[in-house]
């Protein structure tokens, strides 16, 4: 059998879930939303600080929230909803009705699996649409982040991407559409989403189920800090880092995660500048006037933590970049929580 939706359009982009989000919102609602303002929408900021032995490395922050993509739903009053499927041939049973039916279809998994993507680290939680597969071949057509035309993937690498064999799986996550109507005008949503972020990253704010779909695939427990108390920790762990046997590692991979993997640079923070610019642009009574510079300062201080933590990963041990990644991580924390306690009072 062979099913492809040809009549998608993809929008080339700097993060794998606003982008998936901004496809999927032009094809279903008829939404034509810049990338920034997909993702802050989705409240997507964060700082998720996970520590384990069942990790690798043992150590990751993560800079946006597992639920983004629910978020926007939520903002928008949009029908949109997301399940984990534990059972690998029932996940892609009901992948391939979607696709079968002419419905593109979010999927989530480790970007280390997909055969056509030159990223040989294990990063679980990427977002991707699928639309369509071909079983005499074997193959599936999913819309990525980096460019317009679909890319062509292997069924073995699509299932031991959605849920892997190690390190932390979303266990075949995948979101569809249940409706198309927007709820929500623009305006309350932004103001919605605003308030939602502020609350997670100050810690006001009760955590949702959708944060246990990320698991670890090991043995092991694993310590989870969020919010502005998330990046305290992870500050204060850092200069612990260069006494580790995976220094290195542990420094590479997270320099990584805050100003590479695809997150716009600074970890997310550039993105959500642009969403506060915007959402001024749509009203100025959303967003303090001093919100967007202090979003692109708490940015300027990710790639700082990030370029002192490539330094750290060096070859030859450089003490001073250990250093250098605390202060500046800390300096982050401070510029983000002026920042949210901000939002918070403008939005409340």
């Amino acid at each position: 059998m062979k099913a492809k939706i040809e009549h998608y359009t993809s929008f080339p982009g700097e993060h794998c879930g606003s982008v998936a989000m901004r496809g999927l919102l032009h094809h279903y609602c008829g939404l034509d939303l810049p990338e920034s303002a997909v993702f802050g929408l989705g409240a997507g900021v964060a700082s998720v600080y996970l520590r384990g032995p069942g990790l690798d490395p043992g150590a990751i922050l993560f800079g946006r929230t597992i639920d983004m993509e629910m978020s926007i739903g939520r903002n928008l009053e949009i029908d949109y909803r997301e399940r984990p499927e534990p059972d690998d041939d029932e996940a892609w049973r009901v992948v391939r009705e979607e696709v079968q039916a002419g419905r593109p279809t979010m999927l989530s998994g480790d970007i280390f699996y997909l055969d056509y993507r030159e990223f040989k680290v294990h990063f679980p939680a990427h977002r991707f649409v699928l639309l369509g597969f071909d079983d005499s071949t074997e193959r599936v057509w999913i819309a990525d982040r980096l460019r317009e035309e679909a890319e062509v993937c292997s069924y073995g690498a699509l299932f031991r991407s959605r849920n892997p064999p190690e390190g932390l799986s979303t266990q075949n996550l995948w979101g569809s559409f249940h409706g198309t109507d927007v709820g929500r005008e623009l305006v309350p949503a932004a103001r919605a989403a605003i308030a939602e972020c502020a609350r997670a990253m100050l810690g006001t704010s009760e955590e949702g189920a959708a944060t246990d779909v990320l698991q670890p695939v090991g043995p092991g427990e694993v310590e989870s800090t969020k919010g502005v108390a998330g990046t305290r920790a992870f500050a204060e762990d850092v200069a612990g880092w260069a006494g580790r046997d995976d220094a290195s590692w542990i420094a590479s991979f997270n320099a990584s995660c805050i100003e590479k993997f695809g997150n716009g640079g600074g970890n997310f923070r550039r993105l959500y500048a642009g969403f506060l610019e915007w959402a001024r642009g749509l009203d100025s009574a959303l967003v303090p006037d001093a919100a967007p510079g202090l979003a692109v300062e708490a940015a300027d201080a990710w790639t700082a933590t990030a370029t002192a933590l490539f330094r750290a990963s060096g070859e030859v041990s450089d003490r001073s970049a250990w250093s250098e990644a605390q202060t500046q991580a800390s300096r982050a924390a401070d510029l983000e929580e002026r920042l949210f306690d901000q939002l918070a009072q403008r939005v409340a």
